[in-house]
């Protein structure tokens, strides 16, 4: 997938991840780029998050992007304050440019030193590597991810939007486990950028739920090199396009899923209701596990809804699964062996009209298994 103009990347094996699979990415501009950032609320902030969030603050100007994966970073103290320091410091040698243009994102386990050593020698070569596509560089963000999460629009000016994201565990609302980054050639002023992308966020990522768990180092960032003049409202519906593409893909790709869920909620009081009581359904482990069994149980999505505290007309509520009403004001009959059959379909959706305005919101989760938890009790031994 050939990257939007202005943009090289590069994707590496620096020996971080014990596999031996590519570990090291960079992202890089042939000028100034306008950026934004969207980081997890998860008060245990490894020093990546923490640095990016300070540059975006000062609206610091940027040209890079260094990524490492296999190795978090995150609550290794003083010293992991300063190694992430000097991960961007031998990015910008290796570039050319100024340490506090480049940005720092690392994945993996938590608590373990970043391997400098390993990083002085894999920067250059990830530097050498540039080209001007994402393939790379989307299979060397990954960790337990099965699969490479790339999107890509094309709009009228000829502007491209490309992403690329990995995550598969420690998915939930306000970020997780994940990384997104997303290039594009299209001009947007940089108050625009961010405002558009904060909002975009909240109604992709943050609309996302593997397990529950929120972690230490997640971040979605937007690139523009702003070469071509392009109309604002297809940049904001082209940025939401994938962004929305790559938010699923982390979802179908949860550890140990089988289906990806889709929960859409109408008839909320408000859009922030509706977003509230989609998320609690696909967060809900006794929906996610009612999922994989293949088991109609309304009662569990019901509940779900009940406990994000929206406002619910009882007597108006409908609940329909994959495509079937299955509550209706009340108790109704349906043929339940027929909905479970339908159930074992990759993509379920689950809708809820909770009767009591217009609103809507979707959010996306996955199923619960037994793989899930033999992959999370085996991740460091």
């Amino acid at each position: 997938m050939k990257l939007p103009q202005g943009f090289r990347a590069a994707g590496v094996r620096a020996g971080i991840k014990p596999s031996g699979n590519p570990d090291l990415s960079l992202v890089v501009g042939d000028a100034e780029l306008q950026w934004a950032l969207s980081a997890t609320r998860n008060r245990v902030r490894a020093p990546c998050v923490t640095r990016n969030v300070s540059l975006l603050e000062g609206a610091r100007p940027i040209r890079a992007l260094v990524v490492n994966a296999g190795n978090a970073n995150a609550a290794t103290g003083a010293q992991g304050v300063r190694d992430n320091e000097t991960l961007a410091e031998l990015a910008a040698a290796a570039l050319g440019v100024q340490a506090t243009e480049v940005l720092t994102a690392s994945t993996g386990v938590i608590g373990v030193p970043l391997p400098l050593d390993r990083l002085r020698a894999g920067v250059p070569t990830a530097a050498l590597a540039l080209e001007e596509t994402a393939e790379s560089l989307s299979e060397a963000i990954m960790t337990t991810d099965l699969v490479r999460k790339v999107a890509e629009v094309t709009l009228s000016s000829g502007a491209r939007i490309v992403g690329v994201a990995k995550g598969s565990g420690m998915i939930h609302p306000n970020l997780a486990t994940m990384f997104a980054f997303v290039m594009t050639d299209a001009r947007i002023a940089q108050p625009r950028l961010r405002a558009l992308w904060g909002r975009l966020v909240d109604d992709t990522f943050n609309q996302i739920s593997v397990d529950g768990d929120t972690s230490t180092n997640d971040m979605a960032i937007v690139l523009s090199s702003g070469l071509l003049e392009t109309p604002e409202e297809e940049i904001e519906a082209g940025l939401e396009q994938v962004a929305r593409e790559l938010a699923q893909a982390i979802a179908r790709d949860g550890e140990g899923a089988s289906t990806l869920i889709t929960a859409v909620v109408r008839g909320a009081a408000d859009g922030e209701e509706a977003r509230r009581a989609s998320r609690a359904i696909i967060s809900s482990s006794l929906v996610k596990a009612a999922v994989h069994g293949r088991d109609p149980n309304w009662g569990r999505i019901l509940s779900a809804v009940g406990q994000s505290e929206v406002a619910v007309d009882l007597d108006r509520v409908r609940v329909v699964l994959q495509g079937t009403i299955v509550y209706q004001g009340g108790s109704i009959a349906f043929d339940a062996p027929s909905i479970s059959e339908a159930m074992r379909s990759p993509d379920l959706l689950i809708e809820v009209d909770l009767g009591v305005g217009e609103a809507e919101g979707r959010a996306w989760g996955c199923d619960l298994s037994a793989n899930y938890v033999m992959i999370n009790a085996l991740y460091t031994t």
